[in-house]
């Protein structure tokens, strides 16, 4: 029924494209009727596209899910624009009815300009944007540094560096090459640790495993270490959690570890499974569980994929959440909508004395594309405060 009601909605949406973007602007019939099947077609490209992404190779068909995947991101800004574009028209409806009546040639010769100007807008906004974000998507992703002063650090512990990734969301469109470039960048700076604030697959094991791989050559001083994100529950956070341990990864999973500076100090590494496991048995996180028995003179620096976990985290004495889900917004405006469920949606904040840093995420989801929420290796350095 829900599969049905989708198909639906993007049925009605594509036809108002058309409506919108052709048939309004007087388009010859000819063009109508073809551009009638390619909108129609488009409209069965979305639900075909995340039904091939998880039943084809995901190597031979990244090209094609690329180019399908780029669409649902064309089409999100062609709503938009096309919606902004209908309050032009009702006002230049209210205008017609009171000031143009007696003339109805010339207000309908209008109403064709009107919407070949609209409809050209829309268009021209919509490619500006499109080119943009995927060049901002599809580069290298560059490193962001971060200082993070924290009362409690310990002086021997300034300068502490620790890497971050998140969302990565190796699946349909990013694969082992994505990975071993992550891998070389995240190398070269040298850390103390190196985190994956998860969301880091978008598949199983058996179709995903070797793209993935590549991370257990990531190198720091103490190692790397992993959470659970949303994603990894729908695509078997079990058998990832076994897999990423094989390869050398520490899972967090509700539990801390202590970390010691070469020059003395030391800090407590936390880290919870995400909110969304508590629906399969013995996962869900549980933040005193990964706190307890814990040195309380200690700073600790807690792993949490969803920044909405920094309200427990601020009550019970973290220092730092590091944390990842929002991808910044990823398309702009959608940090607009982001922020009304998540409290940060990117950068650093502060929950009276707890500090929360979430990433915009390293790589994406769904289209390859990102306008205003570039992607990141997080650098985040401690500082004795």
């Amino acid at each position: 029924m829900f599969f049905l009601v989708v198909i639906l909605l993007l049925g009605l949406i594509h036809y108002w494209l058309w409506a919108r973007l052709v048939r309004d602007m007087a388009l010859p019939p000819g063009w109508q009727q073809a551009l009638a099947v390619l909108f129609g077609l488009l409209a069965a490209s979305i639900p075909l596209t995340f039904v091939l992404s998880r039943r084809l190779d995901p190597e031979a068909s990244r090209p094609l899910l690329l180019v399908l995947y780029v669409w649902l991101g064309v089409m999100f800004w062609l709503t938009l624009m096309v919606g902004v574009s209908e309050l032009v028209r009702l006002g230049a409806w209210i205008l017609e009815r009171r000031q143009w009546q007696a003339d109805p040639a010339f207000a309908a010769e209008r109403r064709t300009f009107l919407a070949r100007a609209l409809g050209g807008a829309a268009l021209l906004v919509t490619t500006g944007f499109t080119f943009s974000a995927a060049r901002s998507a599809l580069r290298r992703v560059q490193v962001k540094r971060v200082e993070v002063p924290l009362k409690r650090l310990p002086k021997e512990l300034d300068g502490f560096r620790i890497v971050q990734l998140t969302d990565v969301h190796v699946g349909p469109t990013i694969g082992e090459r994505f990975i071993r470039e992550v891998v070389s960048t995240v190398n070269d700076l040298s850390a103390d640790a190196v985190v994956i604030t998860g969301d880091l697959v978008d598949g199983s094991v058996a179709r995903l495993g070797h793209a993935v791989r590549p991370l257990g050559e990531l190198t720091s001083r103490h190692g790397t270490f992993f959470v659970t994100g949303n994603h990894e529950y729908y695509s078997g956070a079990a058998e990832w959690c076994e897999e990423l341990t094989r390869i050398g990864i520490r899972v967090l999973r509700n539990e801390h570890v202590t970390l010691r500076g070469e020059a003395g100090g030391a800090l407590d590494l936390a880290g919870v499974d995400d909110v969304q496991g508590r629906q399969v048995p013995g996962h869900g996180a549980d933040l005193p569980a990964a706190l307890r028995d814990r040195d309380p003179k200690r700073p600790v620096v807690l792993l949490a994929h969803q920044p909405v976990q920094v309200h427990e985290a601020s009550r019970l004495g973290v220092d730092l959440q590091l944390s990842g889900h929002t991808h910044g917004g990823q398309l702009w405006p959608w940090h607009f909508f982001v922020r009304l469920q998540q409290p940060v949606v990117a950068g650093l904040a502060w929950f009276r004395d707890t500090a929360i840093y979430v990433s915009s995420g390293t790589g994406y989801w769904g289209p390859p594309l990102r306008l205003g929420a570039p992607a990141e290796v997080t650098e985040v350095v401690l500082k004795a405060a």
